[in-house]
C-alpha cells in the first residue's frame, strides 16, 4: 500500500522511509496538511500528518470523500483533530501517545539558559565584532525556584534537571508524581507557584481547561524577573496578555518553542514581511524573548520513537486491531471521549 505522509521534515524522511522499508510505500510531502493541500491526498487510504497538521471537520471531510480511512498522527497533542467528526465518518485515528521526554525537556532547559544568559543578544553582537557585557548579566539558577506546571514524563524530566542545579522545587498537577516528591518538589496551587517561582515551566497538555492557563492574572502574579519557558502547546499562553507584560517592562526572559498561530508559520520558511504586523513580530522584537519553531522533540531518538509508534499504528490498522495510540477506531470513539 501506498501512503502519503504530510509535514515531513527534511531531517525525518530518510527515518521515515527507512522504517516503511519492505512495509509500504511512503509519499513524503514537505507541505502542512490543511484545507488547502488535503485534496493531494485522494486516492490514499492512509494518511499521515505532522504535527502542525489541520484536521478539522472540513479537512476530514475531503480526505475522507477522496478514500482515505486512516489518519496516523506523527505527534502526541490532538487539539487539532476533530475525533466526532472523523468518527461520524467512520474514520481512524492514532497518535503517537509519547516519545522520548529527554528531548522535550532538555531543549526546554536549553531556552531557560539561552534567555537567563543572554546567549541569543551575545551571539548576535560577537558576529559583528562587539564583546561588551553591556546588558548581558544573568542570574545563578541554584537556590532560585523552579515551578514546573505538568509533571508527568517531560515535566518529571525537566524536574531532575533543575535539581541539578540545585532549585528550589515547586509543582502544579492533577496528582503529584511520586519521583518528582522525592527529589523535594512540593505541589501548590498554580496561584502560589506563579508568584514564587523565578523560572515557569509549561508541560501540560492542551484541553479545555488549561487554555490560556498562563493568562492576564497569571502573568501579573509572576516576579517582574521571572523567567517563563513554554515548550508544551501554543495555547497554554494568553499571547496578547503576554506581549502587554512585556511591553510593561516585566519578565526577565520568555522563551516559547510553541505559539498560538504557529500553524501559519512554524515549520515553514515564512519572511518577516509575510508576517506583517502580526504578534509574533512584536514577541521577537523584544531581545529577551526566544521564539523556537516547535523543535523541542526534533532529536535522533524521539523521531525515531514517533515513527516505529506511526508503523504500529498502521499496521494494527490494516490487521484490525486496536492499541493504546489509536483515538478513533473504525468510526468507534473510546467510551472516555464519547
Amino acid at each position: 500500500m501506498e501512503i502519503v505522509a504530510f509535514g515531513v521534515q527534511r531531517d525525518e524522511r530518510p527515518i521515515l522511509e527507512r522504517a516503511f522499508a519492505g512495509r509500504h510505500q511512503i509519499r513524503s510531502l514537505d507541505v502542512t496538511l490543511d484545507r488547502d493541500t488535503a485534496p493531494i491526498a485522494h486516492g490514499y487510504e492512509i494518511v499521515s500528518a505532522g504535527v502542525t497538521a489541520d484536521l478539522g471537520a472540513d479537512v476530514l471531510q475531503t480526505l475522507a470523500a477522496g478514500g482515505t480511512k486512516m489518519i496516523a498522527q506523527r505527534a502526541s497533542g490532538f487539539h487539532r483533530i476533530d475525533l466526532r467528526a472523523a468518527a461520524d465518518l467512520g474514520m481512524s485515528v492514532g497518535r503517537v501517545s509519547h516519545y522520548s521526554p529527554y528531548a522535550v525537556a532538555e531543549f526546554a532547559w536549553g531556552l531557560a539558559l539561552a534567555v537567563n544568559r543572554r546567549l541569543l543578544t551575545a551571539g548576535h553582537r560577537t558576529r559583528t565584532l562587539d564583546f561588551r557585557l553591556d546588558g548581558l548579566m544573568g542570574r545563578d539558577l541554584r537556590g532560585r525556584t523552579a515551578g514546573v506546571l505538568g509533571t508527568g514524563r517531560i515535566g518529571e524530566a525537566f524536574t531532575e534537571i533543575a535539581h541539578g542545579f540545585g532549585m528550589r522545587l515547586l509543582g502544579w498537577d492533577r496528582a503529584a508524581n511520586p519521583r518528582c516528591t522525592a527529589l523535594g518538589m512540593a505541589y501548590v496551587p498554580k496561584e502560589r507557584l506563579f508568584a514564587e517561582a523565578d523560572l515557569i515551566a509549561l508541560h501540560v497538555p492542551l484541553v479545555a481547561a488549561t487554555h490560556h492557563l498562563v493568562d492576564a492574572g497569571a502573568l501579573a502574579a509572576m516576579k517582574d524577573d521571572a523567567i517563563l519557558v513554554n515548550s508544551g502547546r501554543g495555547g497554554l499562553v494568553d499571547t496578547a496578555a503576554l506581549l502587554d507584560t512585556l511591553t510593561a517592562g516585566r519578565l526577565s526572559g520568555v522563551a516559547l518553542d510553541v505559539y498560538e498561530e504557529e500553524a501559519d508559520s512554524f515549520s515553514a520558511d515564512t519572511s518577516p514581511d509575510a508576517l506583517g504586523g502580526d504578534t509574533l513580530a512584536r514577541l521577537t522584537a523584544f531581545p529577551h524573548v526566544l521564539v523556537t519553531s516547535h523543535q523541542a522533540y526534533f532529536t535522533e531518538e524521539a523521531v525515531g520513537q514517533i515513527v516505529e509508534a506511526t508503523v504500529a499504528n498502521v499496521e494494527d490498522y490494516l490487521a484490525h486491531r486496536t492499541n493504546a495510540n489509536m483515538l478513533v477506531t473504525r468510526g468507534q470513539l473510546p467510551a472516555a471521549a464519547r
